[in-house]
């Protein structure tokens, strides 16, 4: 059982991190699309055919920093969803751990 805490303990911290790791980099590519008045809404960002529609249709030459802060942005919220997963399994242990 110390084992299986341990272990779930330790992704719980890799995972902690890689999402850092990748907020950093949506934040990079957010201050590029900020200063260059690049804006779209929140919900194209998981709709792949609106954005290539609607927003890389705009803005031909950002294409590449559209493309990287949607896909950071996706990554993390998939890392986040893996978290809270890990977070209510950790939970379930130590009540049970008693």
């Amino acid at each position: 059982m110390q084992v299986f805490m341990i272990i779930i303990i330790a992704i719980f911290i890799a995972l902690l991190f890689l999402n850092i790791f990748f907020r950093v980099k949506v934040l990079k590519y957010y201050k590029i699309l900020v200063q260059n008045r690049v804006q779209f809404d929140a919900k194209w960002i998981f709709d792949k055919k609106k954005m290539e529609t609607e927003v890389l249709a705009k803005n031909p030459t950002f294409a590449t920093e559209i493309n990287a802060f949607a896909s950071n942005i996706r990554k993390s919220v998939k890392i986040a969803s893996i978290l809270v997963v890990l977070i209510t399994i950790f939970g379930c242990i130590l009540m049970y751990y008693k």
